[in-house]
């Protein structure tokens, strides 16, 4: 090999490697080649600092619920206690509404009295299983038309109070003196079925029997 020919190939071979090295900056190669910097995980801080961090603490968001006095000295003073109901059920609807035509203008006690007997038809077998069924069951309540349950005075004090002595018997927050009692009638008649019924109670203007 001449000098001259030596010299070509090496000229050569420098060309072959500039060329290649500018290819791969194009291809992004060398990006991937570079060392890159090490992770550095940094220090924890000590006691001291720790306390001065924010503190970020996740606590349940619960609703305040209104109290119900359950210590109550009276059935008038659980009856204030109660948080007016905005909504009830049609079962819990219908018992209001049975309080409502039925005793609304006698005492609390009277009316829990009432509630109490529809309670008791629900649970003795031989009536409805429901509040709505004993309420409507034909030939029962004198209120009721046609199966059908007059409108209430919606934003009446009578009401109010239909709706929480409702609550309150069928939550059984207050004994009623009425007992097992499964009928009632007004003391001002005498119906043909009384003298076959025990006498539980005389409440108000009603009396109660089983």
């Amino acid at each position: 090999m001449t000098l001259k020919t030596a010299a070509i190939r090496v000229a050569a071979l420098m060309l072959t490697i500039t060329v290649t090295s500018f290819g791969a900056l194009g291809s992004g190669a060398v990006a991937q080649s570079e060392p890159q910097a090490p992770f550095v995980v940094p220090p924890l801080p000590d006691q001291a600092e720790a306390d001065d961090l924010p503190r970020f603490v996740s606590e349940p968001m619960v609703q305040q619920l209104p109290t119900i006095d359950t210590n109550a000295e009276s059935l008038a003073d659980l009856v204030a206690s109660l948080p007016e109901e905005t909504e009830l059920s049609r079962d819990m609807t219908c018992l209001a509404q049975a309080i409502y035509f039925e005793a609304r203008g006698e005492d609390l006690a009277g009316q829990l009295a009432v509630a109490q007997v529809i309670i008791n038809r629900t649970q003795a077998g031989s009536f409805p299983g429901d509040y709505c069924g004993v309420v409507t069951q034909p030939a029962q309540f004198s209120f009721v038309r046609g199966g059908r349950i007059p409108a209430v005075r919606a934003h009446s004090g009578a009401w109010y109070r239909a709706k929480a002595i409702a609550r309150i018997a069928h939550e059984e927050l207050w004994d009623s003196e009425a007992g097992d009692a499964l009928y009632f009638h007004a003391t001002r008649i005498r119906p043909s079925w009384a003298h076959t019924k025990l006498a539980r109670a005389t409440i108000d203007s009603h009396v109660f029997y089983r």
